[in-house]
């Protein structure tokens, strides 16, 4: 979120405000993911993973459109990279709950 401010003064009210909107739904959602009971885990999981393409796709509308720089695309674009796996891997330990990461 704090590339909202570098966001041209016009743009910040359509574009930034909707990345803005999106990052808090994606908090709201990881919350709510959490605090699921173990049977609808996945859908909520798919639902964070869904905001974060959303997020992502948003975030390099507004770089094509140069309402950001290089370095703050750079920055956001690896968080979110991240946060991708981090889903990814949830979604895959709650598939495959016999499947583990390391063997002893």
């Amino acid at each position: 979120m704090s590339i909202i401010p570098h966001i041209a003064k016009g743009a910040r009210r359509t574009i930034g405000a909707r990345i803005e909107n999106k990052f808090l739904d994606l908090l709201e959602l990881t919350y709510t993911a959490y605090f699921t009971p173990k049977e609808q885990k996945v859908l909520k999981i798919s639902e964070c993973i869904f905001v974060r393409d959303t997020l992502t796709f948003l975030i390099s509308v507004a770089w094509s459109g140069k309402l950001i720089s290089n370095q703050h695309y750079e920055e956001v674009a690896i968080k979110l990279e991240e946060i991708g796996k981090m889903f990814g891997g949830w979604k895959g330990s709650l598939d495959n709950p016999g499947k583990k990461n390391r063997t002893l």
